[in-house]
């Protein structure tokens, strides 16, 4: 392991996941560079990266540009972008990735090399969903990936300014399966930063776990404006979410990827958490787009490449579409 090195890391996208993570990076002994524009710029320009976490405040000084070129070839770049910016962003990361550059994704739903030596019947096919000209694999190519899946909640204060709320948990794992040395160090760099990290051999069931709460609660969130536990306490609403996963549960079957847990054991876990905002919904009252397509409609790809009927899934990814478009 000694001979992967990530001595230089770039930060694509600091909102709360990846501002959260590059404070801690940094603390870590990392020279970290950030790629952002705007205001989030400035206030790394003047400021530095600023975490709130512990009641502490921590501030680290990061090279921050909005040109790629300018930070140069990276070790570890960290991709923690929405969904929808993501086709946008891959073409400017080409300079921060070189021939040995490993490329962390800690994003929302299904990434786009999801299947890539992976899926049983639909091994190596792409996903129309979310990257639907292939803009995103050309861009970042598959040998880069390492994917990630993040279990924690934060949020933006301030351009620049990230407060932790709950959770560390960081899952690491090749797309493969393998466990190279390259995810090892990676593992273990990130287990010095702080975070409760794991390393997966099967990153896609991770993924898949994670979206298997996500993808129903966000939405719904998102259209009614409730918190997780006032859609939890409705009988109606949960059981429509429970088959909606259950429809999830059957695809994730087909392609390898069981989940040997009941909808109900799945919401028990989800009330643990307490009453809180989805991120979905916090894109809503912000105005900002949402991540319906890595979320949903990739599922529901899914379910047409396996055919396996998902009506519950396109009741859900129809009506979150149409209230969009209307607000």
């Amino acid at each position: 392991m000694s001979e992967v090195k990530f001595n230089k890391i770039a930060i694509v996208g600091a909102g709360a996941i990846g501002g959260w993570m590059g404070v801690h990076l940094a603390r870590a002994g990392a020279q970290v560079s950030v790629l952002a524009r705007g205001d989030t710029l400035q206030a790394l320009q003047k400021n530095g990266l600023q975490l709130h976490q512990g009641g502490e405040l921590h501030t680290v000084p990061v090279s921050a540009s909005n040109d790629a070129m300018a930070l140069g070839v990276q070790d570890l770049v960290v991709i923690s972008v929405k969904a929808p910016a993501l086709a946008s962003v891959a073409q400017q990361v080409g300079p921060l990735i070189g021939p040995d550059t490993v490329v962390l994704t800690a994003m929302n739903g299904v990434p786009w090399w999801f299947l890539q030596g992976f899926g049983g019947p639909v091994q190596g096919r792409s996903l129309n969903a979310v990257d639907p000209d292939g803009t995103i694999a050309r861009a970042i190519p598959a040998r880069h990936i390492i994917g990630g899946v993040v279990h924690a909640s934060c949020s933006v204060d301030a351009p620049g300014m990230i407060r932790h709320h709950f959770g560390d948990g960081l899952i690491v794992g090749e797309p493969s399966g393998e466990a190279s040395l390259r995810v090892q160090a990676l593992h273990a760099l990130l287990r010095q930063a702080g975070f409760n990290a794991t390393q997966s051999p099967q990153i896609q069931k991770d993924i898949w776990y994670k979206l298997w709460g996500n993808m129903t609660v966000n939405p719904v969130s998102a259209i009614t404006g409730a918190t997780t536990d006032q859609i939890l306490d409705d009988a109606l609403v949960r059981g429509f979410i429970s088959s909606v996963m259950l429809e999830a549960k059957a695809i994730g079957e087909c392609i390898g990827i069981p989940i040997d847990q009941s909808p109900e054991d799945r919401h028990a876990v989800t009330r643990k958490l307490g009453a809180f905002k989805t991120s979905m919904l916090q894109d809503v009252q912000a105005r900002k787009p949402i991540e319906l397509d890595a979320l949903v409609g990739a599922v529901r790809e899914l379910g047409q490449m396996t055919g396996i009927n998902t009506p519950f899934t396109d009741a859900l990814m129809g009506l979150t579409r149409v209230f969009v478009k209307n607000i």
